[in-house]
């Protein structure tokens, strides 16, 4: 092949080139490579960053044109060339680069989806939220505890989790819940549609109940992701920890602690404090935080020194940012308190 492609180079060296795209994604394949490494590769071979986004099963993978993976990334821009994985399917591999794209682009992009099909039918198999909610009736009986032992096993197996070993619950913003196998591995990225979601341990299917509960209550620790409201879109319920204890104390007739009440009237003062103290509070150092918010190092400090003013507890020690951040989290358990 790399022969071939050599002579076809001296010839054309378009076509050459689109040989060795085709050369590289096949050797992906059969060697089995995961979603990353494909994406990779039609980062590097393309010289522009790449992504692969699946909603329905919650695939998210963004790759620099350096090859490494920095994060899931931002909106889409329609007019970055991109291509379904299906026909009718909506664009699913993008390459983010503007301006007229040759052949070569065109071959990356279409054999990176192809190559992302196979693996995604092998490893996620068909997307699991239309499979698990096309029953809600059954969902609703599999997830209720007080449910009879011999309806909750009919439901799983309506649902098709007859031979599960394990299925967690994932607990969303907006729609029902959504019920899914997790593979032997425990690897699989769950599905969330593209919205906030709180996600249930991965259980026994006869325990799924309790998955549930854990979901929705990791739900009321997300946040929108927006300037207004800061935070994460999905969290497990397992990584919470003694957090999860808080949102039993926090329900819809709670009054807000005097540290929750000082936050909200600091976040009405100015559009860019609650997004500010959200990434001072969680990120590794000031530095960091300022990256985050892609602003300089001195204008982050500059409004620090405001924010402390409006909250009137500093947040640069140990105790005041431990304060900040239980007052965060008690913001969105607030805001979610009907969840």
């Amino acid at each position: 092949m790399k022969e071939l492609a050599g002579r076809l180079a001296a010839l054309d060296p378009d076509a050459g080139a689109a040989l060795q795209v085709i050369s590289y994604f096949d050797r992906l394949i059969e060697g089995r490579a995961g979603l990353e490494s494909l994406v990779r590769g039609a980062a590097v071979l393309s010289g522009c960053p790449a992504r692969l986004v699946d909603e329905e099963r919650g695939v998210r993978v963004r790759v620099e044109a350096d090859g490494l993976r920095r994060d899931d990334g931002g909106p889409l821009d329609p007019a970055w060339p991109s291509t379904p994985l299906t026909p009718d399917g909506p664009p699913a591999v993008w390459l983010e680069r503007t301006g007229v794209s040759d052949g070569v682009h065109a071959m990356v992009l279409e054999r990176a989806a192809a190559a992302a099909r196979v693996v995604l039918d092998r490893t996620r198999g068909r997307a699991p939220e239309k499979a698990r909610e096309a029953d809600p009736a059954s969902v609703e009986v599999l997830l209720d505890p007080s449910a009879a032992e011999h309806a909750r096993r009919q439901a799983a197996v309506r649902l098709g989790l007859r031979d599960a070993a394990a299925a967690r619950v994932v607990a969303t913003a907006e729609g029902g819940p959504l019920v899914e196998a997790v593979p032997a591995t425990g690897d699989s990225t769950p599905t969330t549609g593209g919205r906030r979601a709180g996600i249930g341990p991965a259980v026994p299917v006869g325990d799924l109940p309790a998955s549930w509960a854990a979901a929705r209550t990791a739900l009321r620790f997300t946040a929108e992701g927006t300037d207004q409201d800061p935070g994460p879109r999905t969290v497990y319920a397992d990584e919470l920890g003694g957090l999860a204890l808080l949102a039993d104390t926090v329900g819809p007739t709670t009054e807000p602690v005097p540290d929750v009440r000082a936050l909200e009237r600091a976040v009405a003062t100015a559009p860019w404090v609650a997004s500010t103290l959200n990434a001072v509070a969680f990120s590794t150092s000031l530095r960091a935080a300022a990256a985050e918010l892609n602003v300089h190092h001195s204008t982050l400090q500059d409004r620090l020194v405001q924010a402390e003013h409006w909250l009137d507890w500093p947040v640069h020690d140990p105790h005041g940012r431990l304060r900040l951040q239980l007052a965060l989290v008690l913001r969105r358990l607030h805001r979610n308190a009907a969840r």
